[in-house]
């Protein structure tokens, strides 16, 4: 029998195609939805429930990020940095699986709590210039990686996210095209090919090209938006791993607390489509 090739995702989280987890905190001090009357010690709360309920489901990695501070910005408010790393200390001690982060928008303040709090992966927009519903959005690769080495925090590996959620590239280009110019020049640690808005499902278009333009160069092709237990075999078909939120909360609704039978229900479809 031959294996598949081995990630550094893969041997780190010791699965196959990697299931990243999406621990979704409510609003951060600084945002317009914080609750000021539950404060911080909701906040950890909510976030230890969901933590535990991943875990508890089989999940192979997690990821913490700040999603419910709407409206959205792109460089984040030294709160939301301080709250999210917050969280993170508090949760350290309840971790079985490896973690990373996510700052909404913001590739520096995301690296920034990663060194802190000992995350082993960041996720951001970490290249190119996009016009959406923030405005315009443009961001540069060798600053990411510059500011990286600046903190000593080369572990910590960089996903990629190539095509921008509620957004649009300034200079559209094929997504293979656009996957193939950010390995070369990058070198990212991984690809998140996402759909157009949070919890939509990726395009097997876009997932088939991305996989026909840098499959095989070691680089993980991770779907970033969408993932269902329903269409678990299809999608890994295509991919390394995944990064999944919305689906594995109550009624499917990304503001929601993590419903456990559907975290358990995605991971035992993952294991059918892998072996």
């Amino acid at each position: 029998m031959v294996m598949p090739p081995t990630t550094w995702l893969s041997a780190l989280t010791r699965a196959p195609k990697p299931i990243i987890g999406m621990v979704h905190l409510p609003a951060l001090p600084g945002s317009p939805l914080y609750d000021a009357v539950g404060g911080m010690g909701a906040v950890r709360e909510w976030a230890k429930r969901d933590l535990h309920a991943l875990q508890a489901g089989g999940i192979h990695a997690v990821m913490f990020c700040n999603e419910n501070d709407r409206p959205y910005q792109l460089d984040a408010d030294p709160a939301s940095v301080a709250g999210m790393a917050d969280v993170v200390a508090a949760c350290r001690s309840e971790l079985s699986v490896p973690f990373g982060v996510d700052v909404l928008w913001d590739p520096k303040a995301t690296i920034a709590v990663a060194a802190a709090s000992g995350a082993a992966f960041a996720r951001e927009i970490f290249a190119g210039a996009f016009a959406g519903d923030f405005g315009l959005w443009t961001r540069s690769a060798g600053d990411a990686f510059r500011y990286r080495r600046a903190l000593n925090a080369e572990h910590v590996r960089l996903l990629f996210n190539i095509n921008a959620e509620f957004a649009a590239p300034i200079a559209p280009r094929p997504i293979a095209d656009l996957a193939r110019s950010v390995v070369f020049s990058s070198s990212p640690d991984a690809v998140c090919v996402s759909g157009g808005i949070t919890g939509q499902a990726v395009a097997a278009s876009d997932l088939e090209q991305v996989e026909a333009a840098i499959g095989g160069r070691g680089v993980p092709i991770l779907i970033n938006t969408g993932f269902r237990a329903e269409q678990a075999a299809a999608q890994l078909a295509l991919a390394d791993g995944a990064v999944v939120g919305s689906s594995l909360k109550e009624d499917g609704i990304t503001w929601n607390p993590v419903d456990p039978a559907r975290v358990s229900a995605l991971m035992r479809a993952v294991a059918d489509a892998t072996g």
